[in-house]
């Protein structure tokens, strides 16, 4: 059984679809972090970073208990472990771990910062709102390339790659950046959306 440390954001939403759809017994153990239950000592022992998600596998690789943080890390090894959604080896592995890298350092912490400074500062700050809007519409438009000549970004299958970029480029639109530019984007994000397993955890709630 897994347990998983989530919570209704799009981070948490990445861990929630990956258990989805990989059919992995699991259960929620929702951080409310509006509440600032990630920084308390119990969940700071899963996760040092007081983020989420987080997981603990109490039947991992040899049998003990494995705890995995960072929502990129989280997404490989369950893909490991149930030998879906994570190509096992070679350059179909290699692409999926660069596509997941991408959602990693780009358009998941570029669009935090464009909704922070779009939606949540009490005191806007114009520069910042056009930094981060110019550079999550550049990621987008990397993905909308990249989508021209795959149906998937790491190639034919969906992967853990989708997984991790699709929950914050799905808010975008809610962040100022007009999809209707992306074409090969939307019909994506729509294709993703219309799994049934990415339904199911999208409706989840504490």
């Amino acid at each position: 059984m897994i347990d998983a440390h989530v919570w209704t954001t799009p981070n948490g939403f990445k861990a929630l679809i990956a258990l989805e759809e990989l059919e992995l017994p699991y259960t929620r153990r929702w951080v409310n972090i509006g509440a600032g239950e990630q920084h308390k000592p119990e969940y700071l022992a899963i996760n040092p970073n007081n983020k989420i998600p987080a997981i603990v596998d109490h039947d991992g690789p040899d049998g003990k208990p494995v705890t995995v943080f960072e929502s990129g890390a989280v997404l490989v090894y369950l893909g490991d472990k149930a030998r879906r959604l994570m190509p096992a080896s070679g350059q179909a592995r290699m692409t999926a771990l660069e596509w997941l890298f991408f959602g990693a350092g780009g358009i998941g912490p570029m669009g935090g910062q464009l909704g922070y400074w779009n939606m949540f500062a009490k005191d806007k700050n114009p520069p910042a709102i056009e930094r981060y809007l110019t550079e999550v519409k550049r990621l987008v438009g990397v993905m909308e390339r990249r989508l021209n000549d795959s149906a998937f970004l790491a190639g034919p299958d969906f992967t853990v790659a989708d997984i991790m970029n699709f929950t914050w480029t799905r808010a975008t639109s809610r962040l100022g950046v007009d999809m209707q530019e992306y074409a090969n984007v939307r019909r994506w994000l729509e294709a993703i959306e219309a799994r049934p397993a990415v339904e199911r955890a999208l409706a989840l709630k504490p």
